[in-house]
């Protein structure tokens, strides 16, 4: 058997790792940007090959695909989902686990996805309003904020998949900053059009959503089209630094189990967000008329006004999420792939081993908001400290040179990953191997220490708490989704019903 895979970071190294270990003894080819040394190294011990070159170019992985013969193709980042890898494959008669461009919207359109979400009434919704301009943003919270209260605490985000980046949280409660904040808001709506500028794929530019506050956690899922199955839910941990202060980033580090649930969240939220995940499965199939095949995520938040509430979409794996559920999976992940293939899923019983996992990412300084800083070093992993301290190294963010030094790229350096019986445990593991990753030149990285660690798990078990009384007494009274608003001449306003009578543009 020959699988391709294709991307170059720490999601696609766990995923090679997983298929070679199949019983099927496959070789193993690759299509990244990069040369990670990890996937590289599985690829030549399987009899396979690392090929460097676009992952986002259809005609390259499709022609790629077909001259090496593969019987399946498993795409790990979402920008060739975006660009229609999948798409291209089909054409070919290729298998591929992965979203085609049409059931991939749900991630790449951040708008695209709430409008799907109202329209088929799905449950977990925001109230959103989405832009072209700067201007035309700028003149709807101006015009509406004071009255409107969702509009004052809004999250401001591009309305594309940008890796996590642009999201900014405003809230305007004191009157005495409104000024300051409507200023800020001015701000960051022009510096989003900006940005989206280097994405024409999509005519939304920006989109205003309610702010929210709960524990925000990932359910990723395994799909054919017909049959959604979940995997133990992970929270990544995105703000730069400890205890959730700094930039958001594309994830610092991430913990799951060790059951299927989170320690701070229950069976029945389980329940309800995996329902969510295949009611947008259902919805974007029936919208499109295409069938989804790989994978399929909700990053979730549990909010006190809808429970498990939708944040983004995912058409991939996470990462890190995936190296979590990824090390737990005791199936054959080539099984799982060839039976969402032939649409048999329903036959797979996923099985987790019960562990508490944590990932801990390490990134030069610079990362992320100037990438320039951060790239260029020479890495200097002690990988046998790593293993020795019962620890598994993922490289991510690298470029191994054909003289044999690695470089950094910009991004996460590597990930390293431990498991055992407790978070705390497996979090303090790490922290005993961190020491092994450096920088030759003397440049700086960092990590985040607190992942897993008992103070941040009782910060999540008390938030999660608050948010549960007030979410189960909205439903103990039957007002779960609703909001009260109120307009000057109008007087009380239903802002779910405006919403869904077209005040958004």
């Amino acid at each position: 058997m020959k699988i391709l895979g294709v991307g170059s970071g720490a999601r696609e190294h766990a995923i090679a790792k997983k298929l070679s270990e199949s019983r099927y003894n496959p070789k193993i080819y690759w299509i990244g940007e990069n040369r990670n040394p990890g996937i590289l190294r599985i690829c030549e011990r399987s009899g396979g090959e690392f090929i460097q070159g676009s992952t986002t170019d259809p005609e390259f992985v499709g022609s790629t695909a077909k001259r090496l013969g593969v019987d399946f193709v498993f795409v790990g980042p979402e920008e060739p989902n975006f660009h229609g890898v999948p798409d291209r494959l089909e054409t070919l008669k290729i298998p591929c686990i992965g979203a085609n461009r049409s059931v991939a919207l749900i991630e790449m359109s951040k708008a695209e996805m709430r409008r799907l979400q109202w329209e088929y009434d799905v449950p977990g919704k925001l109230l959103f309003q989405t832009f072209r301009s700067a201007e035309e943003a700028y003149t709807t919270l101006q015009r509406y904020s004071e009255t409107l209260t969702w509009l004052q605490n809004v999250a401001l985000k591009p309305a594309r998949q940008a890796g996590g980046k642009g999201v900014k949280v405003v809230e305007d409660r004191q009157i005495y900053l409104h000024d300051e904040k409507q200023r800020f808001k001015s701000k960051h709506v022009g510096w989003l059009e900006g940005y989206m500028r280097g994405y024409g794929d999509i005519e939304d530019k920006i989109l205003v959503e309610e702010n929210v506050w709960g524990p925000e956690y990932t359910l990723q899922c395994f799909t054919d089209g017909k049959t959604v199955l979940g995997m133990p839910m992970v929270q990544d941990n995105k703000n730069a630094h400890e205890f959730d202060i700094g930039t958001e980033t594309g994830g610092m580090g991430s913990i799951s189990g060790p059951d299927m649930c989170l320690p701070f969240l229950t069976m029945s939220e389980y329940d309800e967000s995996l329902r969510i995940v295949e009611k947008m499965v259902s919805a974007i199939q029936d919208k499109t008329g295409k069938r989804y095949h790989g994978v399929v995520a909700g990053q979730m938040m549990l909010t006190e006004i809808e429970g498990p509430t939708i944040i983004e979409m995912y058409s991939r794996l996470g990462d890190p999420e995936a190296l979590n559920v990824l090390h737990t999976l005791k199936n054959d992940l080539v099984d799982v792939c060839l039976a969402i293939i032939d649409e048999k899923l329903s036959s797979i019983n996923l099985e987790f081993e019960k562990k508490a996992v944590v990932v801990k990412a390490v990134a030069p300084k610079g990362y992320p908001d100037n990438r320039r800083l951060a790239t260029g070093h020479p890495v200097e992993v002690d990988e046998a400290k790593i293993v020795e301290g019962g620890c598994e190294l993922f490289w991510a963010s690298c470029d191994l040179k054909e003289d044999g030094r690695i470089i950094s790229a910009g991004s996460r350096l590597v990930e390293i990953l431990a498991s055992g019986e407790t978070l705390p445990e497996a979090s303090a593991r790490i922290e005993k191997v961190i020491s092994a990753v450096r920088l030759a030149d003397g440049w700086g990285l960092f990590h985040r220490s607190d992942i897993g660690s008992e103070e941040l798990l009782k910060r999540r078990a008390e938030l999660a708490e608050r948010v549960r009384r007030l979410y189960l007494y909205r439903l103990e009274k039957g007002t779960v989704g609703k909001r009260v608003d109120w307009l000057p001449g109008v007087g009380k306003v239903d802002p779910v019903k405006m919403l869904r009578e077209g005040l958004r543009r």
